[in-house]
């Protein structure tokens, strides 16, 4: 047999046709539909799960927020907007180490779909992107995969909100993606019950850890050094004990992380635990192994708190994100791509969709906003190469490695998300080309939703 097969030619029914077309519901997704439908144009968004939310409920990131503190400034909008109606909700809870809310990933699902219903937006969920669909150099729609077969859905303009620049690089894009030996690694997230509350806090309490403790085994975590004594809930000393009496393999040195939430029934949350170098999110065969080895190493880290953490003795695993959490593949080449000066630095620009406080977390860096510094996002960012009727939201907008530790987290793709959403709204109401569309109505319409944008 040939090592390849040629598939047939075939029809593809088109089953929808809309004004603007999100594809992945993640924190920069959602917020784009959310910003392109209440900027008065029609939008659908296409999700490969059955819920909306992407890092927030599918793996299980709760933390939306937890850099925030006193003097950290943020540019509001759509992003804060989830942590609101969360708590309205009673899907959310004090986060442990900072001024924000925790948002609850199985609550999220009910906020993300009222949301959604609310602003007119056509959902159509468990379908994957398998295609795009190109007139020339712009992109006139997508083909989908489902129980349904293959689908086309056209539309006017696409935003691409996979995570991966996924529309993006099969349109013909210019991208990057890291090696696999330099990805941030994935993490399996899991969520326990069974834990006694006062017992856990007051060991916590006994034993407060910073994170300066966040350098342990292999990771080494660079700060500017205001970030070292502030609390953090770190857990790595169970795991290191559990090393030391052979519960866990010695290589398993990567093993230690933060906790979420701890509430009254028992259920402590959002337990980023388990680290996965190596892990390549677009490889399907690499996910499905570090899918299996992160589970693997989790029941690993709840043996080490049964015996070692206070409050946890009768821990039981509650469940795992329904998918491991990717941090880093490819990124597009954008009309501008952001540089580690422009995070350290307040970068400062024209085309700015949003501001972003000064965090950084990724290879190796933390850097937290506590002295009230910021920077612009700007449209650029967004916009890749070669293919016209797209922009990307999410963690695929053009940066260099340290731009992308800061752009990656939720809160960072929910601002570039409402940004996107808005431009590829405009670019439709006033038949200009993404990259031509005036910046200055892109951002008067992001002030009237309520974006700091300078």
């Amino acid at each position: 047999m040939p090592d390849f097969i040629t598939e047939p030619a075939r029809r593809v029914e088109v089953v929808h046709r809309t004004q603007v077309l999100v594809v992945g519901s993640g924190p920069g997704g959602l917020a784009a539909a959310l910003a392109a439908a209440r900027t008065g144009v029609e939008v659908t968004l296409v999700e490969r799960f059955g819920c909306f939310g992407g890092n927030i409920t599918a793996v299980g990131v709760e933390g939306f927020a937890w850099y925030r503190h006193e003097a950290t400034v943020e540019a509001g909008g759509i992003g804060r907007e989830f942590e609101e109606r969360a708590k309205a909700c009673g899907a959310a809870v004090p986060e442990s180490q900072s001024l924000s809310y925790e948002l609850d990933s199985e609550g999220f699902k009910l906020v993300a779909d009222r949301l959604v219903e609310e602003a007119g937006i056509r959902p159509m969920l468990h379908r994957l992107f398998v295609a795009p669909i190109l007139d020339g150099n712009r992109i006139v729609g997508i083909v989908t995969e489902s129980k349904a077969g293959r689908e086309a859905i056209l539309a006017e303009r696409v935003i691409d909100a996979t995570g991966d620049a996924d529309v993006a690089v099969r349109a013909g894009a210019p991208c990057v993606k890291t090696p696999i030996e330099d990805m941030q690694a994935a993490s399996v997230m899991f969520h326990l019950a069974g834990v006694d509350k006062r017992a856990f806090l007051s060991g916590v309490s006994a034993d407060p850890q910073t994170y300066a403790d966040w350098s342990t085994g292999e990771w080494q975590i660079e700060t500017s050094g205001k970030e070292d004594k502030l609390f953090s809930p770190f857990l790595g000393k169970p795991f290191a004990q559990a090393i030391r009496d052979g519960v866990i393999p010695a290589h398993l040195n990567t093993i230690a992380g933060t906790w979420g939430a701890v509430h009254d029934t028992g259920e402590l949350t959002y337990m980023n635990l388990v680290h996965l170098s190596g892990c390549d999110g677009t490889d399907p065969d690499s996910l499905g192994r570090f899918e299996i080895e992160g589970r693997r190493q989790a029941m690993l880290a709840i043996e080490a708190l049964r015996r070692y953490t206070p409050g946890c003795s009768g821990a039981r695993l509650r469940n795992f994100g329904m998918t491991i959490g990717i941090r880093d593949t490819r990124k597009i080449d954008a009309a501008y791509n952001l540089t580690e000066a422009d995070v350290r630095g307040e970068a400062r620009f024209e085309d700015s969709i949003g501001i972003y406080p000064e965090f950084i977390d990724g290879y190796g860096v933390l850097v937290l906003p506590t002295t009230g510094r910021y920077m612009h996002i700007p449209l650029r960012a967004m916009l890749p190469q070669g293919v016209d009727s797209l922009i990307v939201a999410g963690r695929a907008i053009g940066g260099d490695r340290i731009a992308h530790a800061a752009t990656r987290n939720m809160a960072a793709c929910a601002v570039a998300g409402q940004g996107a959403g808005i431009a590829a709204a405009v670019s439709v109401k006033l038949g200009q080309p993404l990259a031509e569309v005036p910046i200055v109505a892109v951002q008067a319409e992001l002030i009237r939703q309520g974006v700091r944008i300078h």
